[in-house]
């Protein structure tokens, strides 16, 4: 996976920053007050993350399978996340899926730069999100998968 555009600043992994004995959290990784979620906020309002049986999605039924993409839908624009029940992969898949992400997460350095995102995809392996120049940055790194090369 190539670099298709450079980032506006050099680009730290958070791993080699843990792995090469910092003993504090760099500045940039440090949310200004403004940006950091209110306790106040979680304390007075009704946290029930949106859960979704995908159970109906394979009905014969239409309207069974419109109400569950619906809801899915629904779940997006207000919470931006969900948790789904009876989506039919095993547990031992998933078990596995998370060994093979340890695994990646595991390799050196060097072999997960091969994997590398860019600002204009997000796709492969990355430590930040956003090409804007002097951002505060997530305490994170992460893979996104590309999706068109498991769909074409």
């Amino acid at each position: 996976m190539s670099c298709l555009q450079s980032w506006p600043e050099p680009v730290a992994r958070v791993q080699h920053l843990l792995d090469s004995g910092i003993q504090e959290i760099p500045e940039r990784y440090v949310k200004k007050p403004s940006e950091r979620p209110s306790f106040t906020e979680f304390a007075t309002s009704d946290l029930n993350i949106p859960v979704i049986d995908l159970q109906d999605l394979f009905s014969d039924d239409e309207s069974l399978r419109q109400t569950t993409t619906n809801l899915v839908a629904s779940a997006c624009r207000e919470w931006g996340f969900f948790q789904v029940v009876n989506h039919g992969i095993s547990h031992q898949l998933m078990a596995a899926t998370q060994e093979v992400w340890r695994e990646f997460f595991h390799l050196p350095l060097e072999e997960k730069q091969k994997y590398a995102n860019s600002p204009i995809t997000y796709e492969g392996y990355g430590s930040r999100l956003g090409a804007e120049k002097g951002v505060s940055l997530d305490w994170s790194d992460y893979f996104f998968p590309s999706l068109s090369s498991h769909f074409s």
